[in-house]
């Protein structure tokens, strides 16, 4: 069976903003609807049908079961494009794009929208067991009495609300411990840490000067700008933060790791038919992903390194070697991740304890998140794989020609890569 040539045509997305800043009163809903409202009107899609809109949030209040349909049906495009959730922790945005891509490819849809979103300022708090078997309780009662028991039964700790900690289940440690260790088994120092922190920064306030977000981002809310970039920062100031995960000995700091994060972004994907009817513009082809996983749990510095081998299945069937690349967008989730995984994919040894045959090749530094990465924009997690594919596939059409690489780590050990050319 012959496949279609899947192009990435547009991009949008509202700036991203720490927790409790200035999306701190918005749901998922909300933020997503904006980035998807700038896509649309930025492509004229208003009325359009478009074959399906895929993404999702990682973390998703009760009622957001059918978060992306919901959300569609609020915007101007024709309100029979169908829509699925998606969800594969920070992988969920690229992962929408897979699955896009996939049924462009085989010619089930002729067009489609990769979303992701996050909404951390409102996450929703757990309740305790008893408090939340009470409550079921005492909405099944008749009386008043009855229902004023059942509420009455819990203790008072129960109802106390369960903030959201981001801890791994099998292992009870969050990611940055994880990542903690990764660092201290790859001999990753706190220097190099806060030299990637500043360089991802840098890069990123030039891209702003430059005009490069220009046409990416759109407005929302009152904020026309990405609020975790510091143009001010410096290896000193970098240099005086304390550990953030191993207080004693640690040195993942918060300016070498990612904050919590609100944000919206969307990809607009379509054939190559579909983009010549509509006028629109092929900024890049997407030729190539692979999604992995990696044991974690024994191993509890691999958390973050499922790129390892999601990498190596994708460049071997590419045909091509990490260094033929123009372009390489690695999400930032820590600095400490991305230079351990940097660090195993160019070690020939690393490599082998992987089980690869040999190191993957080297990565041009220069080339690396050149318009700055997720420690600069910081990581709502869904929306995160939007934004590395619209500011990669925006690179390659404005260069006319190339290729880049991507990849993604996630939570619960798992990885995506993708390679986009023009």
């Amino acid at each position: 069976m012959e496949t279609k040539k899947v192009a990435i045509v547009g991009y949008s997305r509202i700036p991203f903003a720490r927790i409790n800043t200035a999306y701190a009163d918005l749901d998922n809903q909300e933020l997503l609807e904006a980035a998807l409202n700038g896509l649309i009107n930025k492509y004229h899609l208003q009325g359009k049908l478009l074959g399906e809109v895929a993404g999702g949030a990682v973390i998703k209040h009760i009622s957001e079961s059918n978060l992306i349909r919901e959300s569609v049906m609020n915007t101007a495009l024709d309100p029979a494009t169908p829509a699925c959730d998606l969800q594969q922790a920070c992988d969920t945005g690229i992962e929408a794009a897979v699955y896009i891509g996939n049924k462009i490819a085989l010619g089930q849809i002729e067009s489609g929208i990769a979303c992701g979103v996050e909404a951390m300022s409102n996450i929703p708090f757990e309740s305790a067991p008893r408090l939340r078997k009470a409550l079921l309780k005492a909405n099944k009662e008749k009386s008043a009495f009855g229902k004023l028991k059942q509420l009455l039964s819990p203790k008072l700790k129960d109802w106390m609300p369960i903030p959201y900690k981001g801890q791994e289940p099998k292992t009870g440690l969050v990611m940055g411990g994880h990542t903690e260790i990764t660092a201290k088994y790859y001999n990753i120092s706190r220097e190099e840490q806060d030299e990637l922190a500043l360089k991802s920064h840098q890069n990123m306030s030039k891209a702003y000067d430059e005009g490069f977000f220009d046409d990416m981002i759109i407005p929302a809310f009152g904020l026309d700008k990405d609020n975790n970039l510091r143009r001010d920062t410096s290896i000193e100031k970098l240099s005086q933060l304390k550990p953030a995960f191993d207080k004693e000995n640690g040195t993942l700091t918060a300016g070498n790791s990612t904050p919590f994060t609100d944000g919206a972004s969307a990809v607009l994907m379509g054939s190559e038919e579909w983009a010549n009817a509509n006028g629109l513009p092929i900024l890049a082809y997407v030729t190539f992903s692979e999604v992995a996983g990696i044991e974690y749990v024994e191993n509890k510095q691999n958390l973050l390194l499922a790129p390892v081998f999601a990498a190596d299945r994708m460049l071997k069937k590419a045909g091509m070697s990490l260094e033929d690349f123009d372009y390489y967008e690695i999400h930032e989730a820590f600095a400490a991740q991305v230079l351990a995984t940097i660090k195993i994919w160019e070690n020939d040894d690393l490599a082998k304890k992987f089980g690869l045959e040999k190191a993957l090749g080297k990565i041009d530094r220069n080339k690396l998140n050149v318009k700055g990465g997720s420690l600069a924009v910081a990581h709502p997690f869904a929306a995160t794989g939007g934004r590395i594919i619209g500011t990669l596939a925006k690179l390659l059409h404005e260069k006319g020609s190339g290729k880049g690489f991507i990849s993604i780590c996630a939570a619960r050990g798992q990885g995506v890569t993708m390679i986009l050319e023009k």
